[in-house]
Formats: C-alpha cells, structure tokens, sequence
C-alpha cells in the first residue's frame, strides 16, 4: 500500500489522532529534547561542558532540595500506602454507606493541586485549625510556624499530598484485593488462622502486585511535586522542581535550570522504566 493510498484510506483516524501528536511533540518531546540540550550547554559558547551539573551539585541549596525531594517522596509514600491499604481493607467489607463512602473518597481527586494546597493553608497555617485544635488539646502553648523548614515543613506538605492522591492509591490497592478470590480466605478460615495471619501471609503476599504498582506510580509523581510545596512552604523548603524553577525564573539561570530538571527528568525515568517492566512481567504471567 502506497504512502497516498494509506493516507486517504486513514484520513480521518490520522485528522483525529494528528492533533495529540502535535501537541506531544509541542509541548512534551520537544522541551524534554531543549532542556537536556541547554544543560550540557555553555551558558556563552554554547558548547558541550558538564560545568552546569558540576555548578549546581557545589549549591548547598540543590544539595537541600534533593535531600527534600527524597524525604518528601519517602514520608508521602509511607502515608498514602499506608492510610490507602487500610481504606481499602474497610471498603473490601460489606457495611452501610460503603457506596457513599466510595464516592466521598474520590472527592479529593476532582480538586486542582494549587486549590488544595491553599485550602491547607487554612489548617496548616500560623493560625490556622491545626493549632486551634493542638492549642485546646494543651499540647502546644504558641502556634507552630509548619512553613517554616525542616521535618515539620516536609511532614505538612506530605499530609497535604496524602490528602489530594490517596484516593489513587486506594482505587489500584482496590483493585488487587477484588482479584483476591474468596475461596483462598474461606481456606485459611478453615485452617484457623487469625485476622492478623490471614492480613500477613494471604492478603499482603497476593497484593504485592498492586502495592509495587502503586508505589512505582506514586513515586514517579511524589518526585515531580511543585504546587504544594510552592504554595505551603515557599522557597523556605526547595525541592528540585522549585530549585529548577527558581534557577530560571528569579535568577535567569537557564542552563543551571536546565540541568537541574534533567537531574529530576531522570530520576523519574528509572522509575517509568521500573514500571514499565513490572508491568510488563505481569502481563506474561
């Protein structure tokens, strides 16, 4: 089949799908290719040299923000894997209200980033309910500064992107426990196992599919984090995203910025490229 005779055959699936591809290679392929170009850049000369990497890897603040990067990915996953298991065990029980229940959960997800983010100032905030409520309970005299830095700032942040995309992690955990068949509880019912030894050696071991699904998932969007941590810490706690932004935006240092979200770029990919395998394993079992 001729290149004109393929095309008048697939005119309208190619009027369709052209505009996705353009917008793709526009706005996704495109940039990616840019920014690695500008990173081994000479800001001047505009050859080939690592001097960008080498500037940004002797910057104490890069050295904070991937510190912050990976303790914020660390501490997020931990809380959205651990609340979303326990939801999702609840939901695998029949009760009254589970639909409403369901429905409620799903809530956060419909929510932009930048409009959760400011509504967490209201709880997280100087005076905000957090320290209202830590106040009445006599456990803190002043009100805690959560923007300030340091653990605090990174455990605010992580409680308010558990907030926004657990809901996520409990439809994929979900999911894995639907496939779970109920002859395999009914048999260890049966033997005499208790909850907890049934939750330890029948559920997890059957779930690990899912889990590791949804931890390669979450992790590849924890690293590219930006809104939340822009809008509740400022540049007080910096995380490669907003250290790159800054780089270009309040320093006009393209290059270093450019470097700085190749670092990230790839970071990510090891994690796509994780995915990618596992799911292609699953697949060929």
């Amino acid at each position: 089949m001729s290149y004109v005779n393929f095309v008048k055959k697939y005119k309208l699936e190619i009027a369709m799908i052209l505009p996705l591809l353009l917008y793709i290679l526009g706005f996704t392929i495109y940039p990616i290719i840019q920014t690695i170009t500008l990173s081994f850049q000479d800001q001047y000369t505009k050859a080939f040299t690592l001097a960008n990497y080498r500037e940004i890897i002797g910057k104490t603040e890069f050295k904070q923000a991937f510190f912050n990067t990976i303790a914020l990915t660390f501490i997020s996953l931990t809380l959205e894997m651990t609340v979303g298991l326990v939801i999702a065990l609840i939901l695998r029980r029949n009760f009254r209200g589970k639909g409403l229940l369901r429905s409620l959960m799903l809530v956060p997800m419909g929510v932009p980033t930048l409009v959760s983010g400011v509504a967490m100032t209201y709880i997280f905030g100087l005076y905000g309910y957090f320290n209202a409520l830590l106040q009445k309970l006599h456990i803190i005299e002043m009100p805690v500064d959560w923007a300030s830095g340091g653990f605090k700032t990174l455990l605010m942040v992580s409680v308010a992107d558990m907030w926004k995309v657990t809901p996520m992690v409990i439809l994929l955990l979900s999911a894995g426990l639907e496939s779970i068949p109920d002859e395999v509880y009914e048999a260890s019912n049966i033997d005499g196992a208790t909850a907890w030894q049934t939750f330890k050696y029948v559920t997890l071991p059957l779930l690990k599919p899912s889990i590791t699904m949804a931890l390669i998932l979450r992790a590849i969007d924890a690293f590219r984090i930006f809104e939340l941590v822009l809008v509740l810490a400022g540049r007080a706690t910096p995380v490669i995203s907003t250290f790159a932004y800054d780089e270009y935006r309040n320093y006009a240092n393209v290059h270093t910025s450019a470097a700085a979200s190749t670092i990230l770029l790839l970071i990510i990919a090891v994690f796509i490229v994780s995915y990618l395998k596992i799911a292609g394993t699953k697949e060929e079992r």
